[in-house]
């Protein structure tokens, strides 16, 4: 069975499946493969429980007469599939990638288009090579305009994904330390990313660029751009507003915005959600109102107050780059603080010089406690007294139950695998 089959079958059904959890009657069932499983041996099983439809690479499991076809490989039938249906579309899609702050860009650019556009974006961090094809595949054909989140930890990731979702629009948020070993180093970080910008440079398409980062405003030099910061000779001029609480505000044209987002680091995304707001025709107004109504949420700069503290929340992820700006930004919180950091993965052989450096950095920034949480800041060597060491996030939950915090506010931050987030009751 070919793309082309496979596809009319897809416009009847509109639902595509990996997971046998969610077949739902008449959708189409794709058999993928992965070091601990075999899609290929469920594929009768989604049969059975209503899909119309599914798609094996293994010869032995074709039963056409049950609607169980044989591709050649099913992963990439998938993100022909989604590549397919994404030119019979024919609306406006914009790519996005970056080493931080990807998702919280996303949700501010999306909530934007909505106040105009019956807008579809990534939902959750359906972002690789297997979330992009699903996510455009679940796109309904009255969208009007598509946000593309692309994640990637290797070189040729975002060339891939550009390649299936083939965004008339890309934006990259920053070139940070993230995923330093798979990327090889700062510099494989930025070649890899900038993959979004070969694909915009070959095929004559537009990039928004923060003109506040010159590696930005070098690698666009010679392409299509709309650009946007705080400086005078930009597109779209957005200006930085000090105010009294932790929550970042900034002025576009006459207008105060006001967001629920914290950290100066969030500026950037405001800024890039104003643009694409802008050029997309969204009423200045409706721009504000987007970005006012967005609250965070998944641990993402997400400010949780509690009856005598705060806690930020910001443990979704974590690498150097966004574990300096958090704790840079935290310094300036009114009152005593704590930083609860733990363990940043993926950074190779990076990895222990990294570690040191935050905890340097946080010992400069005099916070009243500092608890390092994981193996790899265990490793690191402490010049202060008030820096505490622990294996792990139940661990210290242990030492919790004797030595509750007391401080007015409280940072807690680190890799998503140390899972963090589930210390919001501290």
């Amino acid at each position: 069975m070919n793309t082309t089959e496979i596809f009319e079958q897809f416009l009847k059904s509109k639902n595509v499946t990996t997971d046998t959890r969610n077949i739902s009657k008449n959708c189409i069932f794709f058999a993928l493969k992965g070091a601990n499983f075999n899609g290929n041996q469920f594929a009768q099983e989604a049969i059975n429980q209503g899909a119309m439809l599914a798609i094996v690479d293994e010869k032995e499991y074709e039963n056409i007469n049950q609607n169980i076809y044989f591709v050649h490989n099913a992963l990439e039938t998938l993100q022909d599939l989604a590549k397919t249906y994404r030119n019979y579309l024919k609306i406006p899609f914009i790519g996005l990638t970056g080493s931080n702050g990807k998702t919280t860009t996303k949700e501010l650019i999306s909530a934007v288009l909505k106040e105009r556009f019956n807008t579809h974006y990534t939902f959750g961090n359906l972002n690789n090579h297997i979330g992009v094809p699903l996510t455009i595949l679940a796109i309904p054909e009255d969208a009007e305009i598509a946000v593309i989140e692309m994640g990637a930890n290797h070189q040729k990731e975002i060339e891939l994904l550009a390649s299936i979702s083939q965004p008339d629009f890309g934006y990259i948020t920053n070139f940070g330390k993230a995923h330093l070993e798979g990327f090889g180093g700062i510099e494989g970080v930025i070649k890899g990313k900038s993959e979004l910008y070969d694909f915009l440079r070959t095929n004559h398409r537009t990039a928004f660029v923060n003109f506040n980062d010159p590696i930005q405003v070098e690698k666009t030099s010679d392409i299509k751009r709309i650009t946007f910061s705080d400086q005078n000779n930009v597109d779209v001029q957005v200006e930085l507003i000090e105010n009294e609480t932790e929550y970042l505000a900034v002025k576009y044209q006459d207008l105060i915005i006001q967001s629920h987002l914290t950290g100066n680091y969030n500026f950037s995304n405001i800024s890039c959600a104003i643009a694409i707001g802008q050029h997309f025709g969204v009423a200045l107004k409706s721009i504000q109102n987007g970005i006012e109504n967005y609250f965070p949420s998944n641990s993402r700069s997400q400010i949780i107050a509690k009856e005598n503290y705060k806690i930020v929340m910001d443990a979704y992820n974590a690498n150097p780059s966004s574990m300096e700006a958090s704790l840079t930004n935290f310094v300036q919180f009114e009152g005593t603080k704590t930083i609860v950091i733990g363990d940043m993965f993926e950074l190779g052989k990076e990895s222990k010089a990294e570690h040191q450096r935050i905890l340097e950095l946080a010992e400069s920034l005099n916070f009243d406690q500092i608890f390092l949480l994981g193996l790899h800041f265990k490793e690191t060597i402490t010049h202060h007294s008030n820096v505490q060491k622990f294996d792990d996030r139940v661990s210290f939950e242990n030492y919790l139950k004797e030595n509750p915090i007391t401080t007015q506010n409280i940072l807690i931050k680190g890799s998503h695998g140390m899972r963090l987030d589930l210390l919001e009751n501290i």
